[in-house]
């Protein structure tokens, strides 16, 4: 029975330790965004469709909003995660011309996923990302 008691609080111990990882924010800046976007504008025409995205004026350096389902979306900031303090840097990350899930800082070559702004290569972060709501009509909001 002792040692029963004694392997269950080393367990307990070492499940503790485990779960007390430091957790490392995204080095980007966390700026304010309230943004509604009207979905029948040409300039977001490409939201029309599953699988749609578009470049939006916002956030850090810029969003890059994608729809994932008829009635989900992801808004992401351009700023890359990557290269966070690099002022000679100023281009974003942008949409891959080969891969079309995925998003690619151009400075460092870190990709990015484009579905859910999660680090491919090249960073120890994802992007950050920005809350989303859709009316279900023509409306989306894109905040934080």
């Amino acid at each position: 029975m002792h040692k029963c008691k004694t392997y269950f609080l080393i367990t307990l111990v070492i499940f503790f330790f485990q779960g007390c990882k430091k957790v490392k924010n995204v080095p980007v800046p966390n700026v304010p965004v309230e943004i509604t976007i009207n979905l029948t504008l040409p300039s977001y025409a490409a939201l029309i469709n599953v699988g749609g995205w578009c470049y939006v004026t916002g956030g850090s350096r810029g969003i890059v909003v994608y729809r994932r389902s008829l009635d989900e979306f992801v808004a992401f900031d351009r700023h890359s995660s990557a290269t966070p303090n690099e002022s000679s840097c100023v281009n974003p990350i942008i949409v891959s011309t080969t891969n079309a899930l995925e998003l690619i800082d151009e400075c460092s070559s870190a990709k990015f996923s484009l579905y859910d702004g999660s680090a491919i290569t090249g960073s120890d972060f994802g992007l950050r990302q920005y809350q989303t709501f859709f009316d279900g009509n023509s409306s989306l909001r894109i905040y934080n």
